[in-house]
């Protein structure tokens, strides 16, 4: 395992830990996880999962090549998201730069995946000029792309079973995605189809549109496998998301790993993602009094 990460909320130490694994293939369980982080976990710990590679282990996964775009497709892509959002909205809402400079330049093949959108989430994703539904484009090949896992809290659920019957640890398990959740008025909401109870979900554009007014506070926790707080939720699963963004060779974006590679994102592999070292999990552990995780 890497370097851990020491973090402090709310005068509370926690400590970050890599679960460091290969790719994990389409259709292959999420056992290599428990066998990594095993060793390392104690009771009370929190295991963070990012949702790519939980998608992916359960064959959600979809060729957008296959997707014939749509006229309303084809101007979501060419003038809604390119145009509209990259030379209007976007600068007027005040989006991050990184994201107008995208927007301004999306490829041909962005109808498709508008298309894809539209197809298994709806319009009110499609108008998203960006990150559409949670649909990742990252971490896949060629020109696949993984949906939303399915049951994330099931899956968390069952995962945590599967860590107590082997390791005999009390964990809970939790499912994230890097979109984010907003807060606004004292209400904690997610553009994205589904989300921790307590964060209202599946808002799509609407939501989008009033996060412009609000704040971000975290990434957004999918599922848990047993109680815990809206608040305290968030707080784990930064601490996980800013781990991961600190490592060298995080694939963040579909852009990232293009550089990565030095190759078109249509003609990644399999075998080139399973080249590089992956950290599908954090393991997310609170610190005694000296900083000292309670393993070390």
């Amino acid at each position: 395992m890497s370097k851990n990460n020491s973090n402090s909320i709310n005068g509370k130490k926690y400590i970050a830990k890599p679960v460091q694994t290969n790719y994990i293939r389409p259709n292959q369980s999420l056992d290599i996880i428990i066998e990594t982080a095993g060793p390392f976990l104690e009771n009370h710990d929190f295991l963070v999962i990012s949702e790519t590679p939980v998608s992916i282990s359960q064959g959600r996964l979809v060729d957008e090549s296959n997707f014939k775009p749509s006229l309303k497709a084809i101007f979501l892509a060419d003038v809604w998201s390119k145009y509209i959002w990259g030379y209007f909205l976007g600068p007027l809402l005040r989006i991050k730069n990184r994201t107008i400079k995208n927007l301004r330049k999306l490829p041909s093949e962005s109808r498709s995946h508008k298309e894809v959108v539209l197809k298994y989430y709806g319009l009110k994703h499609a108008l998203k000029p960006a990150s559409e539904a949670g649909i990742d484009l990252s971490n896949v090949p060629g020109a696949m792309v993984s949906l939303l896992p399915s049951h994330p809290e099931q899956v968390a659920r069952e995962l945590s079973v599967q860590i107590k019957k082997k390791w005999r640890k009390d964990v809970l398990v939790m499912i994230i995605d890097t979109d984010v959740t907003y807060q606004l008025a004292g209400k904690k909401f997610t553009c994205l189809p589904i989300a921790l109870d307590g964060i209202k979900s599946n808002t799509g554009i609407f939501g989008y549109l009033m996060g412009r007014f609000g704040k971000i506070v975290g990434p957004t926790p999918l599922g848990a496998s047993s109680k815990i707080s809206v608040q305290k939720a968030l707080e784990i699963a930064t601490i996980a998301e800013n781990y991961q963004k600190s490592l060298e060779g995080h694939l963040e974006t579909v852009y990232s790993m293009k550089n990565e590679f030095e190759e078109d994102i249509n003609h990644i592999t399999i075998d080139m993602l399973d080249s590089i070292t992956h950290t599908p999990a954090v393991i997310v552990k609170k610190c005694d009094i000296s900083g000292k995780s309670r393993d070390a």
